[in-house]
Formats: C-alpha cells, structure tokens, sequence
C-alpha cells in the first residue's frame, strides 16, 4: 500500500496499535507511537494524535491516559473479553474432543487476537492441544453449520454415520446407505458434539455423534416430530442419557447414603427429589435410560449407593454383576 493511502487510514493503524500492544500492564507513550506508526510509514504531528484519541474514545474505545512520574502513557482499559473469559474459551476449545487439533490451534489464535500480544503470549502458554484426544473428522466445522442451517430452514439433513473397528478404520453403518433425519438440536455433552433429531422411520428420538458423520447435506423434506420437540428440554434429555447412551427411559428408585447427595444434585439438578429414610439415608427417585453406562455409574458409586426399585431394573443390576463375574473367571452370583 502506497505510503500515502497509509496516511488516510492513520485513525485505524493508531487503534491498532493500541489494542496489539496496551494493556493494564504494559502502556504505551506518545513517542512510542509515533515511531510505531513511522514503521507503519505514516508521520504525524501530537496535536493531531491527541485529537485522533479522543475521537477513538468517543467512537468507544477505552482509551486511558496515565501520568506516570513526568511521562504520560496510553493504554486500552476494557475490552469485550476479559482476559479471564479469554482463558475459559481457550480451556473449552482445548477440552472439546470433537474439534481436531488443528482445528483448536486455528481457533484458540483467532481467541488470542482478541486481546493484546502481551496477555495473548500468556493464553499461548496454556496450550496444551497436542497431547489431548482429539477427533480426526476435520469436517466437523462444516457439519455443525449445516445442521444449524438446516434447523433454521426447516430442512431434515442426509448423512453417513461411521464406527471404528480394531484396525482403526472407519466402518460405514448400515452398508454405507443414508441417514435421513429431522434435526432438532445440537448438544455438547461427555466431551463430544451430537446432533438430536427425529427418525420418523423409528419413530422416536435419536441422538448422533457429529464428528461421526460424513457427507452430510441438507435435504430438501420439511422436517418432522414438531409435536414432540415442541417442549423438549435438551438439558433434561442429555441427563437422562448418561453419555448418550440409549435405552428405555425409566423412573429408577435409589437409597443412598446422605454423603452421596452431592453427586445426585450435580448429575440431576437440585429439582430432583430426595426423601430422608432414616438419619443416615435419604432415597431418590431419577428418570434415566437404564443402559450399561447408567449401571455402571451407579455401581462405581460403591456401597454408599443402591438400586431398590423397580424389579425390573434390580434384575438389570444382577444381570450386569453375573455378566462381569462370567467376564472375570468367577461363579454366578
């Protein structure tokens, strides 16, 4: 760019400069700008400067001026992000397994743009991505658009769904044919992305593993299951499916030991209701799909916890004790 269009956009390099290089810790004096622009190859005089802070001021900058002994410094004051919420976005793009590796360094130096390089050097130097489990579908971004494009649109969306086997390679369900669902919702839970949708050829709810999708596309059909997403409440759904985990929903009676409350709150809410049994038990009744994964997090719970009802689930419980002492050399039970 020639030196005197550079000239034209001084207001916007001086803002530049500002946000990329000032903070609360690290401040900035008029002569420092001023060589920062030259290097920009823009000149300016003060007056004109002071002039051009003020009007970024009024546009809505926080600009702050400090007297620090006989020298005046400039700093931006407060930005959109703090850098402690800068940090949690960093944590949650690092912590979210179904964004690839590349995908969170991209994402996480885009975060790191939004504050200046010296707060941005220490978000840097909590990155740890390389290490942490991460998806290998680099179509995820792609995927999560079109789901909520089709959503907005009304539109159900076509797609392949995939498992791995021990070779760690991808074996396409149902011989490779294609899903065609109604997608209502999208939901993070147990570290992974999944699409919640209706399948009218099943008839019922069904949940899919984003980053486990290929070739999804929008549909040209007008999705279906209105009248039961009308009032679906996400939060509850993905509570009652323990890690995504289907099965049939049922209303499972527990007694557990007045120590084990906290877990109860954390997992259900503090909604859930739990009745004392005597001073040192209270009893809890909890809607779940009662898969192996749901057994298996109340077994890991130790004797603190027990399912007492309803018969069908206690036959579950024992089904799943003789399975494991089968599995390990051992008797039935």
């Amino acid at each position: 760019m020639a030196e005197g269009n550079n000239q034209k956009l001084k207001i916007l390099y001086l803002c530049r400069i500002l946000l990329e290089r000032t903070d609360e810790e690290h401040k900035i004096t008029m002569e420092e700008i001023l060589s920062a622009l030259k290097a920009y190859g823009i000149t300016a005089e003060r007056k004109a400067l002071y002039s051009d802070i003020e009007n970024l001021r009024l546009f809505g900058l926080d600009i702050i001026g400090v007297k620090e002994g006989r020298t005046y410094y400039y700093y931006i004051g407060s930005r959109m992000f703090e850098i402690a919420e800068l940090k949690l976005l960093v944590d949650s793009v690092q912590s979210a397994r179904f964004i690839t590796a590349k995908r969170s360094d991209e994402l996480i130096r885009k975060i790191e743009a939004l504050t200046s390089r010296p707060q941005a050097s220490l978000l840097h130097r909590q990155v740890y991505t390389a290490e942490r489990i991460k998806a290998d579908n680099k179509n995820i971004y792609y995927n999560v658009d079109a789901i909520h494009t089709a959503i907005a649109r009304n539109r159900k969306v076509r797609f392949r769904y995939f498992n791995w086997n021990a070779k760690k390679e991808q074996v396409l369900r149902k011989d490779g044919a294609y899903y065609e669902i109604s997608p209502w919702a999208l939901s993070w839970d147990d570290e992974n992305y999944y699409m919640i949708g209706y399948d009218a050829d099943a008839g019922m709810i069904k949940h899919y593993r984003v980053d486990k999708m290929l070739d999804l596309n929008e549909s040209k059909e007008i999705r279906e299951g209105a009248d039961i997403f009308r009032n679906f409440d996400v939060g509850a759904y993905t509570k009652r499916m323990f890690g995504m985990f289907g099965a049939e929903e049922e209303n499972v009676q527990i007694l557990a030991e007045n120590s084990m409350a906290g877990i109860f709150i954390d997992r259900f809410g503090k909604d859930v209701p739990m009745y004392p049994v005597d001073d040192e038990h209270f009893k809890v009744t909890v809607k779940a799909a009662v898969s192996p994964h749901f057994l298996s997090w109340v077994m890991a719970l130790g004797d603190g916890v027990k399912i007492t009802g309803p018969d069908s689930v206690v036959e579950k419980v024992k089904e799943e004790i003789n399975r494991l002492a089968k599995q390990y050399g051992k008797e039935k039970l």
